[in-house]
Order: structure tokens, then C-alpha cells, then sequence
């Protein structure tokens, strides 16, 4: 696991390396065990690389690294999990150039990767690899810069154009420290961070900044590095010098699914356990040490019950919880890790532990993020690394199996309140959104009626969530936008601008049930970028290198062969994988409503983060700074402090935005 950063000029620019050099500076934390730089003043190219070793831990392992026949070279941060079977095949003599037959230098998967675009070109390379990555290869010879991202982006990739120059890099900070950087804040960019609470790709939080889509490959030339285009490439679309096209795309694999999906649950159940299995053995291949997070859920307990029936010894495992709270998932990941008898280790915070890293999210993120499980996630990644190297996580067990909440009671909340004219359910929304939280225990009874939630735990949140459902949506498609943005209209953001997610999510596969089509919409953007950007910061903020086997696509497109009954059935998501967790722990020690790795921010917001809250939210700062209503946010503030409404997530994608700006000065 590494960093990546790298400039292209269409002019010479006499600083071509210390300005490389000052941008792979900046991601030291990602790579602490070596760096490298590659430049070539003619040509205006320079890449940039900070290594984390976990694979060949030798100086053959360095980066940038040439191919054998010196055409191309190579920067690039992941893991390709399957290198050893491809070195296997490029050494059969049928595969191997004559111009190859020298010795391996090292073991590591980047010097495999160089001699797969050698002998096989871009597209073939990257559509036999088997792990995460973001790569930039220049070849030499066509004087053109390939930028390559995995299939599901577990790997981030930024790009864009910064005085005159086209850059690019795994973090926001290695671009801003290209000299005379000036992008601007981008009002459209900062519209879609209010209402997901991340920055959705392809956009970034500045203008003429971008990010590389998952399963997308940017090809550029020399050309195109001066032309600063006025919007985020379109995927397909060629422009001067530049073409940005799909090399593998999610929408496709699940279009060409064979027609008669897998029907006997029994051989849906050991299919599945094939695949995980094979791809943790996989990912747990390394030279340092490895562990693996463990929350005591159903997707880190059967990728941990799995590890350990594969390991020979115990699995070092951890977790983390927060005392006198009912965010407190340790004391469960405890009894799983005793009968599985793993090496576990357990970190309990408090509001101080939160404290403390809220200072370092604008440096760990780069641009504003509201997930605030990236604390936590910090928090836990910080502990690991002190006994790992490596830790393999369960994260898109919830977007493949149908695991989040709202897969189940979306569709159930539309039928209870479908038959209401609009305007009825309208008005029933107000009504609701009026009621102070004290009341809401009264309305208790009323909402299990419909079964969408077990029992009155954040009950007025929940409350709050049914009111915008029935006011804003007039389909279930609308029921479902609802659902997963947090400020709605009006947004509080001064001269806004219309924002909308990438023309990517406007074209979907035909699907038969609307569970299936939100959790093709979730793999697309919340996946991506929010839940896998929130484990990569944090891991590599620390020098971890984070792992997730249920995203190794061969995982993921037999997913999708599973038919939508197997993954949610009797009003429960993620049906199939948990019968196959039922094979290695018992049922009562995983079966509990679903938390989520959350902090009690609404608690803690009204407590110990209160002063810190109310001095980012200062109207007067509010309207000096000019990118906020102050007026919307106070109206917030004020109800949540005095507990007319829980607005958590709302305030904390402010406050997230606040936190960032200040430190861009």
C-alpha cells in the first residue's frame, strides 16, 4: 500500500522535480518505509511514489519501477492478490517474450504488473487482475499517461489541472502542493457534500480537480495537460488529447448475469463460501503482520470465522466501543472472538478520544466528509497498527447481501403510506416533523405498526426520517433519494448550485425490485465514496494497510447471481451470509438490530462537543466566511440543543466543512 502523485507539462518547467518531490512529501503517512521519483524534463513528466513495504520488502520492490524493455514506467499503490498465479503464466514459454527471459529482480506484485503491460497491453493487464489498485503507467514511447482505478474503488485516485499543468495523485494534498495551486472551492461539489455527506465522485471539493471512477481508465497526451476543461470528463467522451472509458463496469457485469440465477440455497450457501474463502487466502498473503477488524457483526464475523478456520494460529483481531453508551458493539465482537478463539484486543473511548482526532480529519480527508464512523474507524485503525501491518475488514458485505436497514423498510414504509394522496402524506410529514422529541415516545406504538424498526431505540431520528420521506417523495424512487441525503431543500449554501451524482447513475440496469436497484446505487457511490474512502484515510493516516475480501469482484459478480430472496427474507437483509456464518459461530452471538460503527454524536453534541460546535456555528463567522445560510444552520443548532429534533448528521456535515476550511488558509 502506497502513494502515488505525478505531473504532466505541455511546457518546461525548470522545477519538474522538487515540485515532484514536494508533492510525494505529502503522503509520507502513506508510505513511512521508502519514496522514489521518476523525471523526465523533456517530455514534462515526473511520478512521484511514497511505499509502504508489505509485499518483497527489498529494495527490489522500489517505485517508480521501469518494465524490462524500458517502454513503460510505473507508479502504483494496492495489492494484486493473484500476481504469483500470473508470474506462473508469463513464465510458461509460450507467454514469455524473448526480450522477458531474464530473472525476476524481486517478488513484488508491481515488477508483475510491468511485465503484464509489456506483453499484454493496458486493457488485458487490467482485465486479469485479481486485487485493489490505483496506478499511473507513462509509456514512453507513445509519450501518453495511463491513470487506472479497481473495480470498485477501493483505491482512490484524484486528477485535474492546476496552473497550466495536469496532476494527479492518491490524496487532495500531493495536487495542492503543486506550486501556484489556486482551484477554487466548488460550489456544486460543496451542494452534493450537504446532501451525502461526502463528496461524490467524479467531483472533488475543488474546481478542475476530479476523481478517477471506480473500474475507469484516463489516457492522456501530452496535449491535453494545458486544456483545463469546465466540467468532469463524461465517461466514454473524448476530448483533445484525453479519452476516459470503463475498463470494467459493475452495470455490465451484472447485465450479462446468466439469465437462470442460482435457485438451491444450499448451493448458494457453499458457492459463496468458496469465493470468500478463496479470497481471504488471498488477501492474507503478506510479509508483515496481519489481523483484521472485528465489530462482532455478521460481515467482520464471517470474514474473521473464516481467516481463522484457514490460519494456524490465532487470528489477531480488534475492536473498539464506548462505555455507558448503546454504541457499544465490543462487548459482542468479545464473545465472537472467544469462540473463535482469536487474539483480540479491545480499545474503549470516550468523548476526549473523539476530541483529539477531530483535529486531524481536515489533514486525514483532504475535503470535507460527514461520515462521523470515520473516528471511530480512525481510532480502531490507530490501535491495529500497533500489532499489524495488514487488517482485512468486512466492509460491502451490506451493498452485496442487502444489509443495510433500508433495503428492508423502504419498500414497507411505501406501502403503508403509498395509498395517502400526496398531499395527505405531505401534510402527515409536517405534522410529524413538529413534534418535539419528547412526544415521539408517544408515537411508538403507532410506528411498530409497520415494523420498520425494532424498538424505540433513536426513535425521534427515525421519526424526523418518515416526515421528509412523505414529504419529498412522490415515488419509491423519490422515497429512496430521501433516504440517503441528509440536508434536503432548501440547502444551506450561499449562490448554490445545482449538483447531481455522475452520469454514470443515470444509466441503470433493468431491475426487478427496488432493493436491488438501491443497492446497485449504494456500490456505485456510497461504496466508493464514503464507506471505502472513510477505510482508506484512516488506515493509511496510520500506516495500515486495509483489506476487503468481499469486494474481490469474482465475490462480487456472484452476488449478483443471487436472487434478491436469498439476501433479504422475512423482513431480515443479508440472509445467505448469514447462514453461512451460522456454520462457524452460533446464531445468539451475532443476531442483534444492526448499529453501524456510529459514535452518540447527538449526545455528545448537546455535552463535550458543545463549545467546540457553537464557535464553528457562530452566526457573524457563518456569514463572513460566505458559503452558508447562517440563518438555516442556527434554526438546526438550536432545535437540537434544546431537543426538538435530532439533527446529527445534518450539524456535523457543517461543522465537518467548517473544521476543513479552517486549516485551508
Amino acid at each position: 500500500m502506497c502513494g502515488v502523485t505525478g505531473i504532466l507539462c505541455s511546457e518546461y518547467k525548470k522545477d519538474l522535480e522538487q515540485t515532484a518531490r514536494n508533492m510525494t512529501k505529502t503522503m509520507y503517512h502513506r508510505g513511512p518505509d521508502d519514496s522514489g521519483l521518476w523525471v523526465n524534463d523533456s517530455a514534462g513528466v515526473a511520478l512521484g511514489h511514497r511505499r509502504l513495504s508489505i509485499l518483497d520488502l527489498s529494495s527490489a520492490g522500489h517505485q517508480p519501477m521501469e518494465s524490462p524493455d524500458g517502454r513503460y514506467v510505473l507508479v502504483f499503490n494496492g495489492e494484486i492478490y493473484n500476481h504469483k498465479d500470473i508470474r506462473r503464466e508469463l513464465d510458461d514459454g509460450s507467454e514469455r517474450q524473448a526480450d522477458n527471459s531474464s530473472q525476476w529482480h524481486g517478488h513484488s506484485d508491481t515488477e508483475t504488473l510491468l511485465v503484464c503491460f509489456q506483453n499484454w497491453g493496458i486493457k488485458q493487464t487490467l482485465n486479469r487482475l485479481v486485487g485493489m489498485f490505483a496506478l499511473a503507467l507513462w509509456d514512453k514511447e507513445k509519450k501518453m499517461l495511463h491513470l487506472a482505478r479497481d473495480r470498485m474503488g477501493e483505491k482512490p485516485l484524484y486528477y485535474g489541472w492546476v496552473a497550466g499543468a495536469f496532476v494527479f495523485g492518491s490524496e487532495l494534498k500531493s495536487l495542492k502542493a503543486y506550486q501556484g495551486f489556486n482551484n477554487v472551492i466548488s460550489r456544486e461539489a460543496l451542494a452534493l457534500y450537504l446532501q451525502y455527506n461526502y463528496v461524490p465522485s467524479p467531483y472533488s471539493i475543488y474546481e478542475n480537480i476530479y476523481k478517477l471512477e471506480p473500474g475507469c481508465c484516463l489516457s492522456l497526451t501530452v496535449d491535453a495537460a494545458a486544456a483545463t476543461l469546465t466540467s468532469a470528463p463524461v465517461v466514454g467522451g473524448q476530448y483533445k488529447g484525453l479519452i476516459l472509458h470503463e475498463w470494467w463496469s459493475l452495470g455490465e457485469t451484472i447485465r450479462r448475469k446468466p439469465k437462470h440465477l442460482i435457485q438451491n440455497e444450499d448451493e448458494a450457501v457453499d458457492g459463496l463460501d468458496r469465493r470468500l474463502r478463496e479470497s481471504i487466502r488471498l488477501q492474507s498473503i503478506a510479509d508483515v503482520p496481519l489481523g483484521a477488524f472485528l465489530s462482532g457483526g455478521i460481515d467482520s464475523s464471517a470474514v474473521v470465522a473464516l481467516m481463522q478456520s484457514e490460519a494456524i494460529s490465532p487470528v489477531k483481531t480488534f475492536t473498539i466501543g464506548f462505555s455507558e453508551s448503546e454504541y457499544n458493539e465490543a462487548a459482542s465482537a468479545k464473545k465472537v472472538a472467544r469462540y473463535l478463539g482469536t487474539e483480540h484486543t479491545e480499545l474503549y473511548l470516550s468523548p476526549y478520544d473523539v476530541m483529539g482526532v477531530i483535529p486531524r480529519l481536515p489533514e486525514l480527508y483532504d475535503e470535507p466528509f460527514a461520515d462521523s464512523s470515520q473516528i471511530p474507524t480512525f481510532l480502531i485503525s490507530q490501535m491495529a497498527r500497533l500489532h499489524v501491518t495488514v487488517a482485512l475488514s468486512g466492509d460491502g458485505g451490506d451493498e452485496l447481501f442487502g444489509g443495510y436497514n433500508r433495503y428492508v423498510w423502504s419498500r414497507r414504509i411505501w406501502k403503508s403510506f403509498s395509498w395517502l394522496p400526496f398531499v395527505a402524506r405531505h401534510r402527515l410529514g409536517q405534522l410529524l416533523l413538529s413534534q418535539p422529541v419528547e412526544r415521539i415516545d408517544h408515537l411508538a406504538k403507532f410506528l411498530m405498526r409497520f415494523t420498520f424498526c425494532n424498538g424505540v431505540s433513536l426513535l425521534s431520528e427515525k421519526v424526523h426520517k418518515v416526515a421528509e420521506l412523505l414529504l419529498l417523495a412522490e415515488n419509491i424512487d423519490d422515497l429512496y433519494r430521501s433516504v440517503i441525503t441528509t440536508w434536503k431543500s432548501p440547502l444551506p449554501v450561499m449562490r448554490e448550485k445545482t449538483g447531481d451524482l455522475s452520469a454514470r447513475m443515470s444509466t441503470l440496469p433493468e431491475f426487478s425490485s427496488i432493493e436491488d436497484r438501491m443497492m446497485y446505487l449504494d456500490a456505485m457511490s456510497y461504496l466508493p465514496d464514503d464507506i471505502l474512502c472513510k477505510l482508506d484515510r484512516a488506515a493509511m493516516g496510520v500506516g495500515l494497510e486495509s483489506r476487503t475480501p468481499f469486494l474481490d469482484h469474482r465475490v462480487v459478480e456472484y452476488a449478483w447471481q443471487i436472487p434478491l430472496s436469498m439476501k433479504i427474507k422475512n423482513g431480515q437483509g443479508k440472509w445467505l451470509l448469514r447462514q453461512l456464518l451460522f456454520k462457524h459461530v452460533p446464531k445468539e452471538l451475532t443476531e442483534r438490530p444492526k448499529q453501524g460503527f456510529a459514535i452518540p454524536l447527538a449526545d455528545w453534541l448537546r455535552g463535550p462537543l458543545r463549545d467546540w460546535a457553537e464557535e464553528l456555528l457562530d452566526e457573524h463567522r457563518l456569514r463572513q466566511e460566505g458559503y452558508f445560510d447562517p440563518e438555516l444552520i442556527r434554526h438546526k443548532w438550536h432545535e437540537h440543543l434544546a431537543g426538538h429534533g435530532n439533527w446529527q448528521h445534518h450539524l456535523w456535515s457543517v461543522l465537518m466543512f467548517q473544521t476543513w476550511l479552517e486549516v485551508q488558509s
